[in-house]
């Protein structure tokens, strides 16, 4: 299975993006998904986290501004970003959590160590302009 993640494109500091998260013929409702972004030149970051049951996690910089949510009927997650900076600028990712879940702190654990994800597929640019 290939995530593919949608919705990028360019704003003005202090705007808003909703990015989407969707895989073809597979169902993610059992499955965590991470949010992850990388900039040219520099490592890939985790930005957040959803699991299955929808505990979310977020790294400490959009904490407050991002949201991520599950729509199962849509078989969706999203990715709400609200009072974007430049800083949030990068091409975001979504990825499937293939690890065990043995609670929301593990979970939390492996979206902060990037590890156990995979489906990775294309992502979506987000551009924040001053």
């Amino acid at each position: 299975v290939q995530l593919q993640a949608s919705g990028g494109g360019m704003v003005h500091t202090g705007g808003s993006l909703r990015l989407s998260c969707s895989a073809s013929g597979f169902n993610l409702d059992n499955y965590g998904i991470g949010w992850f972004r990388r900039v040219p030149g520099k490592e890939r970051e985790w930005v957040s986290c959803i699991s299955s049951d929808g505990s979310t996690f977020y790294t400490d910089s959009v904490k407050g501004r991002f949201t991520a949510s599950r729509d199962h009927a849509e078989n969706t997650v999203y990715l709400q970003m609200n009072s974007l900076k430049t800083e949030d600028t990068a091409v975001y990712h979504c990825a499937l959590y293939m690890g065990a879940y043995y609670s929301g702190s593990y979970f939390y654990s492996r979206c902060l160590a990037s590890a156990d994800f995979g489906s990775w597929g294309q992502g979506t640019l987000v551009t924040v302009s001053s």
